[in-house]
């Protein structure tokens, strides 16, 4: 069948599949696989610039502050590139830019592993690993269905400060309202031009206006929004057209049982030691005073090359840090050019072997929507959170339908081959 989601639909849907209902599940699809690879790709750029700045030391990729960021001019540079790469790629195919890069990250990742098997805290990390694989398996489902919601009144009251609590019950029921109403995409600029006027008469507004907008975090749409839980739910829901069409191009042949031992629970299995011996070093390193907090107070883009600068110096840590900027760059431009494959199959009906020119746009489509929603955002990765958890969520119909029909073509195969095995008559 055409390689594209709406034919994991067939035995739900049977030919409905090929029309309008179809073409829907499809164009979900995509806005999902744009998305999702957005947000990889935002995220990425920012940890590469991170790596260059630590290279190069070159002001402009970064802007100042007690914590550095990367700059917008450094964001854009760093996409460009990897886009153009990605596109380079995309052009030459599964068989050659796809498989040389994919092999290449493979050996840079094993390289970077053992450094820290060598250099960073690994018997540490080796104790922690199968009792922090059983608590996450015990915990798994109430972390997956934790959200956050409003705090009730009470509670709000006792957050906010004195002076607040003092005004009138008129005027503290404006300010209620006021921080109630803030709606998901709310700032603190925002919040605090629409408190009362009672409020910004106060000595010392500012502070009073920032203790406030602390006080009542946790109950915000925006806070629950971005939180880890339903971040990474909208994230890997986004991801999953992608690479579930990408897996099942180059597993042509295999079996399901090799199908998820390879893909699924291998994949997994590697990925939790990965992070347990990455993270746990960093862990160790703050716990025993070595970081003294630096590890902590570095931006989650830049945390990798602090924690290497605590276990190597000089030529060493020179060397890692560029290897690490490459692994980088072509882990993202693995996972752009296999991102525009993909869409390029969708929206070809399946067709894997598409013209130059329809690679080219895609590839140009999908670096305007990363380079605009990271402007959006300031530079930040707010605006790319947002509009991937908003264009997953339909997705997740689709995924629901996909195991309905995934089951039924299981079962009806089951009945297929029960039948064939019994004797003719």
């Amino acid at each position: 069948m055409p390689l594209t989601i709406r034919s994991a639909l067939t035995p739900l849907f049977g030919k409905l599949v090929n029309g309008p209902l179809g073409h829907l599940v499809d164009i979900l699809d995509v806005v999902a696989t744009i998305l999702g690879v957005s947000v990889t790709i935002g995220f990425g750029v920012s940890q590469l610039i991170d790596g260059l700045y630590a290279i190069s030391g070159m002001e402009w990729l970064m802007d100042g502050g007690e914590v550095p960021a990367t700059s917008k001019v450094g964001l854009m540079a760093g996409l460009i590139t990897i886009m153009g790469l990605s596109i380079i790629s995309a052009v030459s195919g599964v068989g050659r830019g796809v498989k040389y890069l994919s092999n290449l990250n493979l050996v840079l990742s094993f390289i970077l592993l053992a450094t820290f098997v060598i250099a960073g805290s690994f018997m540490f990390a080796m104790s922690t690993y199968l009792t922090a694989l059983l608590d996450y398996a015990l915990n798994f489902i109430q972390i997956s269905f934790v959200s956050y919601t409003t705090p009730a009144f009470e509670t709000f009251q006792a957050a906010l400060p004195e002076a607040v609590r003092a005004l009138p019950a008129a005027e503290f029921t404006a300010v209620s309202k006021a921080v109630y109403a803030t709606g998901p995409w709310g700032n603190f600029e925002g919040f605090a031009a629409g408190l009362p006027d009672s409020v910004k008469a106060l000595d010392g507004f500012d502070a009073i206006a920032a203790s406030m907008w602390e006080a009542t975090q946790d109950g915000r749409l925006f806070k629950w929004q971005s939180a880890w839980t339903t971040f990474y739910w909208a994230w890997w829901i986004a991801f999953s057209p992608f690479v579930g069409l990408f897996l099942a191009r180059i597993s042509k042949g295999r079996t399901v049982r090799e199908f998820v031992l390879g893909c699924v629970i291998a994949p997994a299995l590697v990925c939790f030691a990965w992070m347990t011996i990455l993270g746990a070093t960093a862990i160790d390193l703050e716990v025993t005073g070595v970081a003294d907090g630096a590890i902590i107070a570095a931006s989650n883009t830049n945390k990798l090359f602090v924690t290497l600068g605590f276990l190597l110096d000089g030529a060493m840590l020179q060397a890692i840090t560029v290897m690490c900027v490459v692994l980088i760059l072509t882990f993202l431009v693995t996972s752009a050019d296999s991102g525009i494959l993909v869409m390029n199959t969708i929206m070809s009906g399946g067709e894997q072997e598409t013209g130059v020119k329809h690679r080219i746009i895609w590839g140009v489509i999908l670096t305007l929507v990363i380079g605009t929603l990271l402007l959006a955002g300031g530079g930040g990765m707010g605006a790319l959170q947002n509009a991937m958890i908003i264009g997953a969520l339909p997705f997740t119909v689709v995924m629901a339908l996909m195991v309905i029909s995934l089951t039924k073509a299981l079962y009806r195969d089951s009945l297929r081959e029960k039948h064939a095995a019994q004797p003719a008559e």
